[in-house]
């Protein structure tokens, strides 16, 4: 089969017209222009865009769900999970990294081992803990009762319980133990990212000099950027090895803002959803983990306190708001929703249209809204 359309976005270029030829669950070839005459069955797709599956590399729930009640009893842990999972896919997500809060390490252990076997299924690419070592300073939407400093044995207990499917932990490098534990991650093949902190920037450098590698929603529950003392956000984004997160969703940082980290580092900057189960649903009550969410006009706050409780995003919708409202290159956005997450967290053979990559696309149309998505080579929406 060949897709065709006005539009297809490779890592690198913009192909206008462009097509794709898939056999059974792969990207065979692509080309610009018109299809070849002798291709067979062809799907046009007129004035529309394609782009990879996106993939998101920091995603808490959506249609109602959540990834922390994944170890929940009976089955309903699971259920709860897959209907995380087929919300955001039905929005252009075909690879997802499922990120657990912080809580205790017992339960964290739980909702691990269920994912874990829902990566063993195909359902999802990871999981990613963000928690529980986090500051204390920037909890974020994080129960700080649970916050505990790194130790050996909880690490261990956290990636025993993965089963080798966690990809990313999410941590504060200040805290005692901080550099040792992202030693112990990047020994056991696990990213380490910087995140919820109030380090300097010289404990960031140095997180970053020993390995650690992404820079958690980059400015957002991090001590702040100052002229005299430039933080981790400076160190983030001056290092050549890191990758930042950004959250493109108006609420989380300045179009301005935005604009600024993807003008300093175009190709390794990943746009992530952040979302917790109130994507994709009305405004109302909800959690993250243990705490009360309330959401309001779209915005998921903490019903105690107001801090911000993750997003109700798609990476679809942080698509069009970077192409839209931040002004960057479609070139560069869709990099930053596919490829560059894929690499930065180790999925091999996702994130690109590219031959040998797994046939997952999304059909974009003028206004970069979802037609149509396809993983593994079949059409899911």
């Amino acid at each position: 089969m060949i897709v065709s359309a006005a539009n297809v976005i490779t890592p690198h270029s913009h192909l206008s017209p462009g097509w794709v030829q898939i056999e059974g669950t792969v990207v065979q070839r692509v080309g610009s222009g018109r299809p070849p005459a002798d291709s067979g069955d062809i799907v046009e797709l007129g004035e529309a865009t394609i782009t990879p599956g996106f993939v998101d590399g920091h995603v808490h729930g959506g249609g109602g769900a959540g990834f922390d009640d994944a170890g929940a009893a009976d089955g309903l842990g699971a259920l709860a999970a897959k209907t995380a999972v087929r919300t955001h896919l039905e929005q252009g997500t075909t690879s997802l990294v499922a990120s657990l809060v912080t809580d205790e390490i017992d339960t964290m252990c739980d909702s691990v081992a269920a994912l874990a076997t829902l990566v063993e299924e195909g359902t999802i690419a990871g999981i990613h803990l963000e928690g529980p070592w986090l500051s204390p300073e920037h909890p974020g939407a994080h129960a700080q009762q649970h916050l505990i400093e790194p130790n050996s044995r909880d690490l261990a207990a956290l990636l025993a319980a993965g089963r080798g499917h966690v990809r990313m932990v999410t941590l504060a490098p200040e805290l005692p133990g901080g550099l040792e534990a992202i030693k112990a991650l990047t020994d056991a093949g696990v990213v380490a990212a910087i995140g919820h902190t109030d380090s300097s920037y010289d404990t960031a450098r140095e997180a970053l000099d020993n390995g650690a590698t992404v820079g958690t929603h980059l400015f957002n529950a991090m001590r702040g950027l100052h002229h005299r003392e430039p933080g981790p956000a400076t160190a983030l984004l001056e290092h050549p090895d890191a990758v930042i997160e950004l959250i493109a969703d108006g609420t989380h940082v300045h179009p301005a803002t935005l604009r600024l980290a993807a003008v300093a580092k175009p190709h390794q900057f990943m746009l992530v959803t952040d979302a917790m189960s109130a994507a994709c649903m009305h405004d109302g009550d909800y959690t993250l983990g243990s705490l009360d969410v309330e959401v309001r006009g779209g915005v998921a706050r903490l019903t105690q306190g107001g801090a911000i409780a993750g997003s109700t995003l798609t990476m679809a919708r942080a698509v069009q708001y970077a192409v839209a409202v931040a002004g960057l290159p479609l070139v560069d956005v869709v990099r930053a929703a596919s490829t560059t997450p894929a690499t930065a967290l180790g999925l091999e053979k996702v994130g690109a249209l590219l031959p040998g990559y797994s046939a997952d696309l999304v059909v974009l149309d003028q206004s970069l809204g979802v037609q149509r998505v396809m993983r593994r080579g079949e059409w899911v929406r």
